[in-house]
Parts: C-alpha cells; sequence; structure tokens
C-alpha cells in the first residue's frame, strides 16, 4: 500500500493559487518575494527524492508538463523520470513520459492506486483533488511551506469537510526569508 503527502505553498490566509506565476490570478508568483534559503530548498529536494510517483490534477499536470521535460538537474530528472498520475475526465493523451490518466472518480481511482502502489506518492498543488482526498481521509501527510503573506483571495487548500479531522504535528521549521515549513501527518 503506498503513502500519500500532499506539498503546498500556501499563503498565512490559506491561498494556494498561483504560487510560482503561471496562471492568470492577480498576486500570481507570490512565492517568489520571497526566499526559501538552502534549508528551504533543500526541503523541496528531498521530498522530491523521497517521491516515487507524482499524483496531479489536470491544470497542474498540463504545468508540469510543458515545464520540466525541458528542465536539467536533479529536480527535473526525478520528475521526469517517475510514474505520474494525471486525475483527469477530460485528457486522454498526456503526452509527458511515464504519465497515466486516471479517468474515473477521483476518489475512487486514487484509493486503487494508493491500494496498488508500494511507495510515497506526492501530491504537489493540484488544489481541488488536494480537498478531495482530504477530505476522503486519503491523504496521509501535510506538508505546508506557509509563506508570510496574506493574499486576502484565491483559492485556499481548506475547503469544506464532510468530517473533522485531527492532524499531528511532525515537524516545523522556519527557513529562508520566514517560510515555515509543517509537516503533519493524518491522526
Amino acid at each position: 500500500m503506498g503513502r500519500i503527502f500532499i506539498t503546498e505553498f500556501i499563503s498565512l490566509d490559506g491561498v494556494v493559487e498561483d504560487p510560482g506565476g503561471a496562471e492568470e490570478y492577480r498576486h500570481g508568483g507570490w512565492s517568489f518575494a520571497f526566499d526559501r534559503g538552502d534549508d528551504g530548498n533543500s526541503f523541496k529536494m528531498d521530498e522530491t527524492t523521497e517521491s516515487d510517483a507524482l499524483l496531479l490534477g489536470r491544470r497542474t499536470f498540463e504545468g508540469f508538463a510543458a515545464a520540466w521535460p525541458e528542465r536539467e538537474g536533479p529536480f527535473a530528472d526525478k520528475f521526469n523520470s517517475m510514474p505520474k498520475y494525471v486525475v483527469s475526465k477530460t485528457l486522454s493523451d498526456p503526452g509527458w513520459s511515464n504519465s497515466t490518466v486516471l479517468a474515473g472518480d477521483p476518489v475512487e481511482e486514487v484509493r486503487r492506486l494508493k491500494d496498488d502502489f508500494d511507495g510515497t506518492i506526492q501530491v504537489a498543488g493540484s488544489v481541488q483533488l488536494a480537498q478531495a482526498l482530504i477530505a476522503a481521509g486519503l491523504a496521509d501527510e501535510l506538508r505546508l511551506m506557509v509563506f508570510p503573506v496574506l493574499l486576502g483571495e484565491g483559492k485556499r487548500l481548506w475547503g469544506s469537510l464532510p468530517e473533522k479531522q485531527t492532524w499531528k504535528l511532525a515537524d516545523s521549521r522556519v527557513v529562508g526569508e520566514g517560510i515555515a515549513i509543517m509537516v503533519l501527518t493524518a491522526s
């Protein structure tokens, strides 16, 4: 059985929309206003290195598929070579190497993937998918880089839940220019 962790860049007010600036969001690229420092960059590299597969929603997948195949280095090499799964009812040919489309009910498809996959599955960004996995109890861990900014609007990670959930703080630290890393595990 696999383990799923969700990794997000998130503002103090819970916004996860467009931290890299590739979308049409008016605050797009907000994460680049802060230096993560060597420790923050190491954290991102370590979580990618330990991942055995990447699970993404369609929009995030399309952004990654447009960017990562053209890049070089250990981070790009890992993303490009590992198995990738994209949850989508509209995408038929993912085009990025080692990619598989999960076209059925997102929660059931991911539940089946988690049951069948032996390893660690990273969900990066993909807020709609992340919310569904959290609500369904399929996320084992949340890894949040909390940036010291209030954006006031935008897509937020925290959606409605069918039941209360309790998470345990497994790790926390501050890196770079005041960015808090929080790692939480499902209780």
